[in-house]
């Protein structure tokens, strides 16, 4: 059947997270890389499509397109993985230590791809220099700074707990986007399934560590106000745990509480049909 029931879909989850965590270092840091990459172009398309249309739903329209072919080519995207080998841990298919393993060498991965593809777009957006200031590259300048000059201005409580919720809403959504793929068996089952989740977080304008990996260094080469620190204390570490508590909470653990069964769970429901 093209449907894949919830309690499927959790075996699926507890499998993927499994493997995940056996990958080498190699492979981390090859998928992370090529995972950052395509999130930076997904954020320039749908940027692009925003500066010229006026309009961020249609820049939220097109945005998807990044999380489908990082899906699709079985790549390593951090803020998935955060809702799915904690499962694998429970389930004592993998170790605490592999899962760390995992996340950090993906993170890595990504650091490197975005600021790879951020420097080529760069180039490509300002033709070297020549355009000093290009309408998609001044979008994100602005944005790198209204979300790390905008948090400071409110102080470190508010600053940070702003950040950190609007991470916790946006990585619920990117993680059910990781799950609703295997929903479906068929690929054009995946895309719409996934679509919608990633979609929604976009519009909303909530916060992905890994699209910040992109848009604050590559805003700085844009001319955003912004130093290091102010990228990495005031976004991208509270993003970093706020992606990381929803993503293990509200969708693994909340998944996998509610649809998990248990051996002798599922026979009793055996032995309950069958009479």
């Amino acid at each position: 059947m093209a449907y894949v029931k919830p309690e499927a879909v959790v075996d699926q989850m507890i499998q993927a997270g499994a493997y995940k965590a056996g990958l080498s270092a190699k492979d981390l840091l090859i998928r992370g890389f090529l995972a950052g990459s395509l999130l930076g172009y997904a954020v320039t398309v749908a940027f692009s499509a925003i500066a010229q249309t006026d309009m961020r739903i249609v820049g939220s329209l097109v945005f998807p397109l990044g999380f489908v072919m990082i899906i699709l080519l079985g790549l390593e995207l951090v803020t998935g993985n955060f809702a799915l080998i904690p499962l694998a841990v429970m389930e004592r298919k993998t170790t605490l230590g592999r899962m760390l393993y995992n996340w950090t060498w993906v993170y890595i991965g990504h650091l490197a791809g975005t600021f790879f593809y951020g420097a080529l777009f760069y180039i490509g957006a300002t033709k070297l220099g020549a355009v000093p200031d290009p309408k998609v590259g001044s979008m994100i300048a602005k944005v790198a700074e209204n979300n790390t000059l905008g948090y400071a201005q409110l102080g470190f409580a508010a600053g940070w707990t702003v950040a950190f919720v609007k991470a916790i809403l946006c990585n619920w959504m990117v993680t059910l986007g990781a799950v609703m793929a295997l929903v479906s068996q068929h690929v054009i089952g995946k895309i719409m399934a996934m679509w919608l989740p990633i979609l929604t977080f976009f519009a909303l304008g909530f916060e992905h560590a890994v699209v910040n990996m992109f848009l604050m260094p590559t805003g700085m080469l844009f001319g955003a106000n912004i130093t290091l620190w102010d990228w990495w204390f005031w976004n991208q570490i509270p993003v970093t745990i706020g992606n990381l508590v929803a993503g293990f909470t509200l969708t693994g653990l909340a998944l996998y509480m509610t649809h998990r069964k248990q051996p002798e769970a599922q026979g009793a429901q055996v032995v309950e049909e069958a009479a």
